[in-house]
């Protein structure tokens, strides 16, 4: 069993290699903007009840897979990889948001979560460096488990955003810079616990500049203020598109 397994799921290996933009990539970013599109439109006339279960099930399969994950990874990987501990914004918000349905202190920031597990699993899907690092084929357990992962947290983000944003005021956006600040604060954490001289983490982008303009010596000490300060400032941004669509959706609602 453990052979079929892992010849099932670990990498597979040939002369066409998942590459970000390239036909495979762009297939799996139109499916899940066709999905997005899709569960938009089936759940305009919905009412809250139906949206509300609806739109559980986005971000219960996500967190399944993501369990479901460490279960599989000793087959297709060899191993539990330590990098797939949720001390990375996109794992950490898959958690953070399914608890938010389920427990009354993070239902306080339900909408702040999913605005954050939105803006942090697109940025993924659209550049997927953790999968193309290891050149496998596009029809690999890897480059299928965490695709569909980011892609199915940023389709749950943006229908929060666009059905359950009731109650919204920018004034109340400190909870956003909560948020933000606490998944710092949780990153600096495990990446303090897990470095070592064998393996250096790079959780939440706080270790080094992913670009490498930052000197590493200076980047560890201004990462972690820079990512809280940018991820506030998109975050906002993103809050003007779908906050005017999800008032938009319900004026249209009213009128019909």
């Amino acid at each position: 069993m453990f052979e079929f397994l892992s010849n099932l799921l670990s990498d597979r290996k040939g002369s066409t290699v998942f590459t970000c933009f390239g036909i495979w990539h762009i297939c799996f970013i139109i499916s899940f903007l066709a999905l997005g599109v899709f569960s938009c439109v089936y759940l305009k006339n919905k009412d809250a009840d139906s949206r509300k279960s609806k739109i559980e099930l986005f971000v219960n399969f996500a967190f399944g897979l993501y369990v479901t994950d460490f279960f599989l990874m000793p087959f297709a990987y060899g191993e539990i990889d330590v990098e797939k501990l949720p001390f990375h914004i996109c794992t950490a918000m898959c958690v953070a948001c399914f608890l938010s349905r389920h427990n009354r202190f993070f239902a306080r920031y339900k909408l702040q979560l999913a605005a954050l597990g939105f803006l942090s699993n697109l940025i993924y899907l659209v550049y997927p460096a953790g999968v193309m690092w290891y050149q496998t084929h596009p029809i690999s357990y890897r480059v299928i488990q965490t695709l569909s992962f980011h892609g199915i947290m940023a389709v749950y983000g943006a229908l929060v955003m666009l059905y359950e944003s009731e109650g919204f005021e920018w004034k109340k956006c400190y909870r956003d810079l909560i948020v933000i600040v606490s998944m710092t604060l949780w990153a600096l954490l495990g990446n303090t616990m897990y470095n070592s001289d064998l393996r250096v983490y790079n959780w939440f982008l706080l270790t080094r500049d992913p670009f490498y303009i930052l000197p590493q010596g200076i980047a560890a000490y201004v990462m972690p203020f820079l990512n809280v300060f940018l991820f506030l400032i998109v975050e906002l941004l993103v809050y003007l598109v779908f906050i005017k669509l999800s008032r938009s959706i319900n004026k249209n609602l009213q009128v019909e």
